[in-house]
């Protein structure tokens, strides 16, 4: 059972990069932790790696089970799994945008229909969407991920409202660039070969991308922030973190129009 004060954390993707600074953070400050991934390996002490494809319901299901049987209640959940798809929208096959909203989007659906039936009984519990700013402004080359990170941002809101009145709260947290394993483990879509017409445009703007996710904000600061979102006692609708000058940037877009920021978005990425 957790230790008094403490709260029962969930977070996914917890393997590498932000999941698992979140799992060490949280556990260090004496939460009880469970994190999961694919092809969990054991975890630093202090928290328990799980098993969990969030793209099965089946072991989605399973792993909060287990929390579950352990220690009877879910306090917190930190939908964190996801991974980033790049290519030209018009080269990526329907498999491929698939995939990624399979995980990215369906895969938090899957874990929030998991843990909110518990929740809404016990009258209490937090869920922390891990989105990013490219839920916030559509990123060439990026389109699926962008759109993955639109759809959880919508329904990151819509969620909140059904289930405030269960004593329940759901906020996203927007990332700017961190310095994750997500740069390396980038899948390209199998059409945006040397002979795509897109590839000098593409490769362009994939090279800035992922110089500034290598100059990113540490893994550690997003910790920071879901740590003092799990501390708070009413959390808002969402967050953003990261580097100042690209949170400023994302917040333009509210004000600017829309034609302005979209020739500065495509300057920026030499477009």
């Amino acid at each position: 059972m957790s230790t008094k004060g403490s709260k029962v954390v969930l977070v996914t993707g917890a393997s590498s990069g932000i999941g698992r600074a979140c799992a060490e953070l949280l556990s260090a400050r004496g939460h009880t932790v469970y994190g999961t991934s694919r092809k969990p390996s054991p975890g630093p002490a202090g928290y328990r790696m799980l098993e969990m494809d969030v793209t099965r319901d089946e072991s989605v299901q399973k792993a909060v089970a287990t929390v579950l049987e352990e220690q009877g209640h879910v306090d917190v959940v930190v939908n964190n799994a996801g991974y980033a798809l790049a290519g030209p929208i018009e080269e990526t096959s329907i498999e491929e945008a698939q995939r990624q909203l399979d995980t990215n989007f369906f895969g938090v659906l899957r874990v929030c229909h998991a843990v909110l039936p518990f929740m809404r009984a016990r009258g209490s519990g937090l869920i922390v969407n891990m989105s990013s700013l490219g839920g916030v402004v559509g990123l060439p080359f990026q389109g699926l991920y962008s759109a993955s990170k639109f759809a959880l941002e919508g329904l990151t809101e819509s969620l909140r409202q059904e289930v405030a009145s269960f004593g329940i709260q759901v906020t996203s947290l927007q990332p700017g660039d961190v310095r994750t394993p997500i740069t390396e483990n980038r899948v390209r879509v199998q059409r945006c070969g040397p002979e795509s017409t897109y590839r000098r445009a593409f490769e362009t703007a994939l090279g800035i991308i992922e110089k500034e996710e290598r100059a990113g904000a540490s893994v550690e600061l997003v910790a920071r922030q879901v740590l003092a979102l799990v501390d708070r006692k009413q959390v808002g609708v969402r967050y953003s973190v990261g580097h100042l000058s690209q949170r400023l940037l994302a917040s333009t877009k509210a004000f600017l129009p829309a034609r302005l920021f979209e020739r500065i978005l495509m300057s920026y990425y030499g477009l």
